[in-house]
């Protein structure tokens, strides 16, 4: 019947879409039939469905579902996605409201009788990459603890494009991180004896797949832009941690946390010579123009330490979500 009749072809217009989180974006997917000028042959209904790919390629995540008149979205889709459906032969996704977690491939499926096809469109999200590790120092995270401690700084677990990415942007790390895929990997752009040997090549070096429960490692984490203000709160008095918590409250804020003070630095150029407190505890400062005395070799997150919370004095970074 395939032979004789109109094969079903199912098209992706763009392989990779760009946005950013809080936007709105269209996976574009259009079908045809290669032997006639129409969408669909009339005698079948017409199913779309639209799944997520994991890194684990057997598995995909539901979407969106439609057939006729029914409509069907599923889990943190739900309310935020639907079909463009600008002509016939469109099967385009519309994802509005975007995510952290909505980055990755997407597959659009057609299926229309005996007959069906598919198509992949990767959705990428402008970001960055930042290492993450806890007051307890190193190589302290199991895989289930690295994603709640990415997730408790306004980031998610990094994938391997995404700390890929941000290798070719320059970023170097020694320590080893979870990524989300399972594995454990780190960026060196610059080698040298203690990151893998002086005499190596440049490159993501991966350490391979280990035990979620058991290994432990620090973790590479990803966030986007934000909703809302980020700063330095100018205060009479530099400020204990609790200080700092309650002066950000008082200001009609939260005290920030680091996957802010990443996305303040890379997405927006935010600028401060100023120590100052974040919610893990952790005292940092952006520097996106470096100078004497304020990270003179290169721009980046300067990170202090984790002081002792109750003694020690610094300023605090807070951050007011929009409304």
């Amino acid at each position: 019947l395939a032979e004789n009749g109109p094969r079903l072809l199912v098209v992706a217009e763009q392989a990779k879409i760009f946005s950013h989180r809080g936007g709105n974006v269209t996976l574009p997917c259009k079908f045809y039939h290669e032997h006639t000028s129409t969408a669909g042959s009339g005698t079948h209904k017409i199913r779309v469905k639209w799944t997520k790919l994991t890194s684990d390629y057997l598995k995909e995540v539901d979407v969106f579902v439609a057939m006729g008149h029914h409509r069907k979205s599923y889990g943190n889709y739900q309310g935020r996605v639907f079909l463009r459906e600008s002509s016939e032969n469109d099967a385009s996704l519309i994802i509005t409201n975007i995510i952290l977690e909505d980055y990755g491939r997407y597959k659009c499926e057609v299926i229309e009788g005996l007959e069906d096809d598919t198509a992949v469109v990767a959705l990428n999200l402008e970001g960055v990459v930042f290492p993450y590790s806890p007051r307890l120092g190193r190589y302290n995270l199991n895989f289930h603890e690295a994603q709640r401690a990415c997730l408790d700084q306004d980031s998610v677990i990094a994938s391997f494009d995404q700390l890929y990415n941000a290798w070719r942007s320059g970023l170097d790390w020694c320590n080893a991180g979870w990524l989300s895929d399972g594995s454990v990997q780190y960026p060196i752009t610059k080698p040298r004896e203690p990151c893998g040997g002086k005499n190596t090549v440049p490159g993501v070096r991966n350490y391979g797949f280990w035990d979620k429960d058991k290994s432990r490692y620090d973790v590479f984490c990803f966030t986007s832009n934000f909703n809302g203000r980020f700063y330095y709160l100018i205060h009479p008095t530099k400020l204990t941690y609790d200080e700092a918590v309650q002066a950000c409250l008082k200001d009609g804020a939260q005290i920030a946390k680091v996957g802010q003070i990443f996305a303040a630095w890379k997405l927006l150029g935010y600028d401060r010579c100023d120590a100052g407190w974040l919610a893990d505890g952790s005292v940092r400062y952006p520097i996106s123009r470096p100078r004497k005395r304020c990270s003179p070799s290169e721009a980046a997150v300067r990170f202090v330490g984790f002081p002792d919370k109750k003694h020690k004095l610094y300023g605090v970074y807070c951050f007011r979500a929009y409304n």
